[in-house]
């Protein structure tokens, strides 16, 4: 504990003195969404022209309600390949990158007595199993950049590692994340569970940490990822893969993290609202199962993607059931099947930032 209690002492004193720290929940208002641009040196080389449409696909329906900043290594032949796009919605940042994942490289936003504030975690490639030199400096790119409002503040939490999909936010100081992924031995082997705990408290002004046990999808390189588990709807439902195939491989494990969930408690001591979201048909790839998710759903402005996977009668299913969550809100399917071919999907290739975040009229490097 004293060494943790040294690198808290050391954070905390970069911030104001004392400190309220807020983490908002995805669904407040967001100023934008970060996607991370698929090209010919990535994973996607291979399966490069429906990757890209299925980047397209997402980017028009951020584009109609809020900006969108995209990282690229080439503006011109993104700005191409979106066709009819109102390019004013959009700020690009050319910079070299590994891969497509912006919901772990991207930064964390939390306000600090009110301040825009953004976190740079170490990314390292979901324990080492990816190259990530590039992806690594995206946040410090980007701030450099000027990117972010004038008022933001540069918080460097690079000594921990932490992927934005590992943790889930109420925006009322409550945080739920799994075990395997944030005790995992390649990520933060010199912290124990309680000492992340802390940590977690107080780099995003938590009260409480829903720690989950179980539950895992087959394929899945995160070491679990909360954000292809179960979400934070509001304060009060979660949404969650339910499987109900006794024959399944993931059968028990759900059950189990089912189980879990009942037992969880708001802050006024009341159970959530669940709401199973069914488990996805079985896709392979190259003789591998791969982990299809429906709760890697990306909430924004007025709307919530919701990944597909070409299963009707799933599909369907999901989007019925995430209405139910978000009845003010506009559902919009889009086939992820793409994505999830190299073991990610819709939530995992997108990061938002707050409302006060994002300069409106950032000057494009292009």
């Amino acid at each position: 504990m004293r060494f943790v209690a040294s690198l808290l002492l050391f954070v905390i004193n970069r911030m104001p003195n004392p400190v309220t720290v807020l983490f908002p929940a995805e669904w407040q208002p967001q100023s934008a969404v970060q996607l991370t641009w698929p090209h010919e040196e990535t994973d996607w080389r291979a399966m490069l022209e429906e990757t890209t449409a299925c980047f397209v696909a997402i980017a028009m329906a951020i584009a109609k309600r809020e900006k969108l900043l995209i990282v690229c290594k080439n503006a011109t032949q993104v700005i191409q390949q979106l066709g009819n796009i109102d390019i004013g919605q959009i700020i690009f940042r050319e910079m070299p990158t590994n891969d497509t994942w912006a919901r772990d490289h991207g930064a964390i936003s939390v306000f600090i007595d009110g301040k825009p504030s953004v976190c740079d975690f170490t990314f390292n490639g979901w324990g080492l199993k990816f190259a990530a030199n590039f992806d690594n400096q995206i946040v410090r790119n980007l701030f450099q950049s000027g990117v972010f409002s004038q008022h933001a503040a540069y918080l460097n939490s690079q000594h921990v590692v932490l992927e934005g999909g590992s943790i889930e936010s109420d925006g009322q100081g409550c945080i739920m994340t799994t075990s395997r992924c944030l005790l995992s031995a390649n990520r933060n082997d010199f912290l124990s569970k309680d000492e992340i705990e802390l940590l977690l408290k107080q780099m995003f002004g938590a009260n409480r940490i829903l720690w989950l046990n179980h539950g895992y999808l087959a394929g899945d390189d995160t070491d679990c990822h909360i954000d292809m588990l179960a979400r934070f709807c509001d304060a009060q439902t979660i949404a969650y893969v339910h499987c109900d195939d006794a024959e399944d491989e993931h059968f028990s494990e759900l059950q189990e993290m089912e189980r879990e969930l009942q037992a969880f408690r708001t802050t006024v001591g009341e159970p959530y609202r669940l709401l199973p979201l069914p488990m996805a048909d079985c896709v392979v790839y190259n003789a591998e199962r791969l982990p299809a998710s429906y709760a890697n759903f990306l909430i924004i402005n007025d709307a919530v993607l919701v990944p597909t996977y070409r299963s009707p009668r799933k599909d369907a299913f999901a989007l019925q059931q995430l209405q139910r969550a978000f009845p003010d809100r506009e559902i919009i399917g889009i086939d992820c099947l793409p994505l999830i071919r190299q073991h990610g999907s819709l939530h995992c290739v997108s990061m938002q930032y707050p409302e006060n975040f994002i300069v409106e009229n950032s000057e494009d490097q292009t």
